[in-house]
């Protein structure tokens, strides 16, 4: 999924002055990075040059990676891809559009595991969410996939910022939804059932 891809914007931008600095440089190939243990966090030994080249293209990076989470606002939608009776502003179209795109983007992670468990749940959910169910639910699929998964399977905590003290808040409920395995044990039948009933396929 391409919020996958994205996750590490930061050490794609530094990776990226780093290469070019290296191709202007003789003997690049000798240069080391250093790691962090087993966590893929990259320690990059960047020169002055560098971090100021790094430094402009941060800003740009991050812009980026906001437009790329955030939900559109109608006024952002070109006119011709309204319908007949839909109008810039209207704030019930504007839900709407926001439902239908998260219901979407919780059913097109590019993991079937998650697709069917988000994906299933979302469908039969997100129509009734209040603004701010909507809210939450739209930070957690802005989430890696591999970490939505973990949540979802109770591998990982419910991040502090979507946890609530009554235990009731939309993560919460959709792992109390994942427990009664809602989608069968190992059952490729009731996946495929699932699959054509959520409209996952």
């Amino acid at each position: 999924h391409s919020t996958m891809m994205m996750r590490s914007s930061r050490q794609i931008v530094a990776a990226a002055v780093k290469r070019s600095s290296l191709l202007r440089r003789p003997h690049a190939a000798f240069q080391v990075c250093s790691y962090r243990g087993d966590s893929g966090e990259m320690h990059q030994n960047l020169s002055e040059k560098e971090q100021n080249l790094l430094n402009i293209a941060m800003p740009r990076s991050d812009a980026i990676m906001e437009r790329h989470v955030r939900f559109p606002k109608l006024d952002e939608i070109p006119v011709a891809s309204l319908g007949p009776t839909e109008k810039v502003g209207d704030a019930a179209l504007e839900l709407q559009v926001r439902q239908k795109r998260l219901i979407y983007r919780a059913k097109q992670r590019g993991w079937l595991e998650v697709d069917l468990l988000l994906g299933t749940w979302a469908n039969k959910n997100v129509l009734t969410l209040s603004p701010q169910e909507l809210d939450d639910f739209e930070a957690f699929v802005n989430m890696d996939t591999i970490d939505i998964y973990n949540i979802v399977t109770l591998r990982m905590d419910v991040p502090l910022e979507l946890q609530t003290k009554e235990g009731n808040g939309i993560v919460e409920r959709i792992q109390e939804w994942a427990r009664g395995h809602p989608l069968g044990k190992a059952d490729p039948a009731t996946y495929e059932a699932v699959k054509k009933e959520n409209n996952l396929i």
